[in-house]
């Protein structure tokens, strides 16, 4: 009797899971009740529309399956690329109209992968260990497995047992033993190419049935959940959310995270994936729109195209699939507004009506200062995002403490980056790549990634005898994070972050602070206070990269108009043409540039002597593969060497008008009063006022009391404003 029963339900279970079909992107439940939405919400139908006369147009057509040569941007590169994006909505259509023709355009093309795939080898253009083979990289295949896991899930019920067979056999079998086998330990890595690896083998195995890819994405290889999806929630993000990559990355990865993520909620809802780790895809997300700029673009932290904004499909999915599972969020309307469409599920059509039914959404998501921690146990340093204003008059600094950041990582400890109204102002390079573009090294990195934008002197914060952190090896600065001293964001008038880095340089302890002042008469000024400890002696290089036109500096340089040198040979300095320099002597320098109608000024202390260059990208570029951008470098020699600086947002020039409006900075003069191993106090003169600024360099303790330079204070920093606390 056990005998049969048992026999039973070995043949009826496969019944009753393939009658859920679809299950990775949607349910049939979901489609049926989307189905009738779109013809309430005028979104929801506009996106509908937008995808089905992108895919009739393939209708009866014989669509194109190339043998893969090119690599990104060429031919069959956006060939394949195209067909799962086809595949995928086609299969979408198929469950919101009915017509078969739209599941006979992925059974078409899935049988024709089927009998292409089990013919390849590693791609002719692959060129790292992690080669693909329908495209260039393996990342690419995995992108394919995740979008042609769902579409054959989308249209399972309209193909028939052997078209099946053939199509897991042939088109999925062969990418799913090539990653878990001969790329088995890229598959298992902890990085966001292993996230996509995970999905796109993960979905194949919910869309086919096949638990052992399931098992094998969810816990690796091995099964024994050091390696696989769920290691990589618990791997990849701080408990606060922030991924180690970057804003730009975090975008990328979410992508599959969400997808495999979804599906698993709808076939395996006991796992509560989206419950995991207090709901930390959830965080990702907001997190990763906190490090956006106010027109939506990523801030380029370490690897980043920086065109690349919230309007992007990654976001676009994860916020449509997260209002579904978490709920609404008001907040998100200003983003899902500018986005303009929205997926075509329960999630999507929610937001279509949101937007429908809220009439007064506001221009900007209400951005606000955020303290991310890095590393899995948020313990590896992290990032500060200051915020201040409302609206169009936001102005965000950012403060990097990281961890390196994986192989996307920059060498860039202690960086700062500034926005204002929506303009990149002390700027960080980004990445050197083309995306999509084939003349440009196939689209991929370009050489001067690593040569340079990846290099400390391309980036905002000190570079130490024109070597680049921890020698400018991945490895060594794997091994390694900034140290966050104290930090205080309840005061609006006063936000201060401070950190410490003491192995990017043997022997050498950098310790940065950076103030966000509010001042009275709506005064917006951040105080940079950066000191460098050595025994022996060292060349300082602190550049500030800037987007603007040069107006004025308060001193003479030698400008070199009719030949330049490179200001260097290695390390990122021998792409700067030394366009002019000047030697400075016991003062206060300033240097003021125009950007968008506002202007921003640099005030620097000088002690002693001091070398200053200004530079812009381009040496040594015989490809012109760098944009042309200036930057303001002081140079300082010595053993311990303090720079004081003071960034000031003012003024503004109507350029219809032809008016220009405080256009001179307040800030008339710079003393450092005291600066030793315990306390650095600086005086800033801001027109007749004096600004006061007393920081611990030993003692972070919140409750401790101080005594120096004839001031008394509680805390490990005191800013006073004409003798008041500010």
């Amino acid at each position: 009797m056990n005998r049969i029963v048992l026999i039973l339900c070995i043949f009826y279970l496969p019944l009753t899971v393939k009658a859920q079909h679809p299950i990775t992107f949607f349910t049939k439940p979901e489609a049926i009740k989307l189905k009738q939405l779109l013809k309430v919400y005028p979104l929801l139908n506009q996106s509908f529309t937008s995808i089905k006369n992108d895919v009739d147009k393939y209708i009866g057509v014989d669509i194109d399956v190339p043998v893969p040569k090119d690599p990104a941007g060429g031919y069959t590169h956006d060939r394949h690329k195209a067909n799962y994006t086809l595949m995928f909505n086609s299969g979408i259509l198929y469950n919101l109209t009915g017509n078969n023709q739209y599941a006979i355009i992925v059974k078409n093309l899935l049988l024709k992968y089927a009998a292409l795939n089990p013919t390849l080898k590693n791609h002719p253009q692959a060129t790292s260990n992690s080669p693909g083979r329908i495209f260039w990289q393996a990342l690419n295949d995995a992108n394919w497995m995740v979008y042609s896991g769902m579409a054959y899930d989308l249209v399972y019920n309209a193909l028939s047992e052997k078209d099946r067979k053939i199509i897991e056999d042939g088109a999925f079998k062969p990418e799913v033993d090539f990653f878990t086998h001969d790329l088995k330990n890229w598959f298992n890595l902890l990085h966001n190419h292993a996230v996509w690896a995970c999905a796109g083998v993960g979905i194949i195995g919910i869309a086919s049935h096949n638990n052992d890819y399931v098992e094998m994405a969810l816990k690796g290889t091995a099964k024994d959940g050091k390696r696989g999806f769920i290691a990589l929630m618990d791997s990849l993000f701080s408990p606060d959310g922030y991924y180690t990559e970057g804003p730009y990355y975090t975008r990328y990865a979410l992508l599959p995270f969400v997808l495999f993520a979804n599906a698993l909620n709808n076939s395996r809802p006991s796992l509560k994936i989206f419950e995991h780790r207090n709901k930390i895809l959830q965080k990702a997300l907001y997190t990763c729109i906190e490090e956006t700029n106010l027109d939506g673009r990523f801030f380029p932290l370490n690897d980043a195209i920086k065109e690349k904004d919230y309007t992007t499909n990654e976001l676009v999915t994860a916020i449509d699939i997260f209002w579904k599972v978490y709920g609404p969020d008001k907040n998100l309307l200003p983003i899902v507004k500018k986005q303009g469409k929205v997926l075509l599920n329960i999630g999507g059509a929610s937001i279509a009506e949101a937007l429908q039914t809220n009439k007064n959404i506001p221009e900007y998501f209400p951005y606000k200062t955020i303290e991310s921690t890095d590393g899995a146990n948020g313990n590896e340093g992290g990032l500060s995002i200051f915020r201040n204003g409302t609206g169009k008059n936001l102005s965000s600094l950012l403060f990097k403490y990281t961890s390196h950041g994986l192989s996307h990582g920059h060498f860039d400890k202690l960086g700062i980056m500034l926005f204002d109204k929506g303009n990149e102002i002390l700027t960080d390079y980004g990445s050197v790549r083309f995306v999509g573009i084939e003349q440009k090294y196939g689209g991929r990195y370009l050489p001067e990634n690593n040569t340079y934008a990846e290099q400390t002197i391309a980036h905002n914060t000190i570079t130490v005898d024109e070597a680049s952190d921890f020698g400018g090896k991945e490895a060594t600065a794997e091994k390694f994070h900034s140290q966050k001293l104290f930090s205080s964001y309840t005061n609006l008038n006063v936000q201060v972050a401070s950190a410490m880095e003491d192995n990017a340089y043997p022997g050498t302890l950098l310790q940065r602070t950076v103030y966000m002042l509010q001042l009275p008469g709506d005064k917006k000024i951040i105080a940079d206070i950066f000191n460098a400890h050595s025994a022996i002696t060292h060349q300082y290089d602190l550049p500030f990269h800037y987007i603007g036109q040069l107006i004025n500096t308060s001193f003479s340089y030698n400008p070199f108009t009719t030949k330049q040198q490179a200001l260097g040979k290695k390390n990122g300095y021998q792409f700067l043409w030394k366009e002019a320099e000047a030697t400075i002597g016991d003062t206060t320098i300033q240097c003021t540039f125009l950007n968008n109608g506002t202007y921003y000024s640099i005030s620097s202390l000088i002690q002693d002597s001091a070398q200053i260059f200004f530079t812009r990208t381009g040496a040594n570029d015989p490809n012109f593969n760098l944009r042309h951008e200036p930057a303001f470098i002081i140079r300082k020699k010595g053993n311990n060497q303090s720079f004081v600086n003071v960034v000031e947002i003012h003024g503004k020039y109507d350029s219809i008008n032809e008016l220009s409006y405080n256009s001179y900075p307040s800030v008339k003069q710079i003393n450092l009063l005291q600066n030793d191993d315990n306390y650095t106090i600086a005086e800033i003169k801001v027109d007749n006022n004096t600004l006061l600024i007393a920081q611990c360099n030993k003692d972070f303790n919140v409750d401790s009391m101080h005594f120096a330079n004839g001031l008394t204070w509680k805390g490990p920093f005191l800013v006073w404003y004409n003798g008041k606390k500010l």
